[in-house]
């Protein structure tokens, strides 16, 4: 498995400064395929491995859709996806 490298790009609205969109990158990779985990909200990246590369974050996203999608990942991904974005983008 691709060792993690963890990073989050965060974008913001122009006028009003306020995030817009985060992306979690997990690991770096070559996406070949990208799946919906939450409707319009939140969207997982994979390698062609079935290797998760990272999460977008469209809108606040329930803190358990994190989860699921990192239940199979070692310890410090899923603590990076738990605390790695704005509180603003994530609520239990």
């Amino acid at each position: 498995m691709v060792p993690p490298k963890f990073r989050l790009e965060v974008s913001y609205h122009e006028t009003t400064g306020d995030p817009v969109a985060a992306y979690l990158r997990v690991r770096e990779g070559k996406v070949t395929q990208t799946k919906e985990i939450s409707a319009g909200v939140a969207f997982a990246d994979y390698g062609a491995d079935g290797v998760l590369l990272g999460i977008e974050l469209l809108a606040p996203c329930r803190v358990d859709i994190l989860a699921g999608v990192s239940e199979k990942e070692p310890e410090p991904v899923r603590q990076f996806l738990r605390s790695g974005v704005r509180k603003e983008m994530i609520f239990a």
